[in-house]
């Protein structure tokens, strides 16, 4: 049995110590918002935050969590009216949707640790995540939207 602080809330976890993050999320705790890709850190759609740094979830293990601060698109914001959030919608910064929350999560961490981006940095900064769907203009414009806002 593991404890791990997930969007604020110590919440037990009675899976393997090697047990991907994503799938003691998703299977275990319920918090569907996180998304499985690729299983191997490709594609960026399982991105949460540990101790506000964004984390692919699907190749860190339960046990490195504990003790450290989780964050899920869930805990984000509770209302899904953090500034990115919005953007996104703005934009039509998605299609199938499926890559958004681990896109939305990289763009908060990049946003808290610099407020103004530049076109570049925000482009090296989601090079980690994939859209099948090709919203890449989109999700650029978001961020910069969203950087205006925070």
């Amino acid at each position: 049995m593991f404890f791990i602080n997930v969007n604020r809330q110590e919440r037990a976890v009675d899976m393997p110590s090697d047990t991907p993050l994503l799938w003691a999320l998703r299977d275990y705790l319920g918090l569907t918002g996180t998304k499985f890709g690729c299983g191997v850190a490709q594609c960026g759609a399982c991105t949460v935050h540990v101790n506000g740094n964004p984390t692919y979830s699907c190749i860190t293990s339960i046990s490195a969590v504990v003790g450290k601060n989780v964050t899920t698109i869930e805990g984000l914001s509770a209302r899904g009216d953090h500034p990115i959030q919005k953007a996104f919608l703005d934009h039509n910064a998605f299609q199938c949707g499926y890559c958004t929350s681990g896109q939305i999560m990289e763009a908060a961490a990049l946003l808290r640790k610099n407020k103004n981006p530049t076109r570049e940095q925000i482009l090296a900064s989601m090079s980690g995540h994939l859209c099948r769907c090709g919203c890449y203009n989109q999700i650029v414009a978001a961020v910069q939207q969203a950087a205006r806002e925070v």
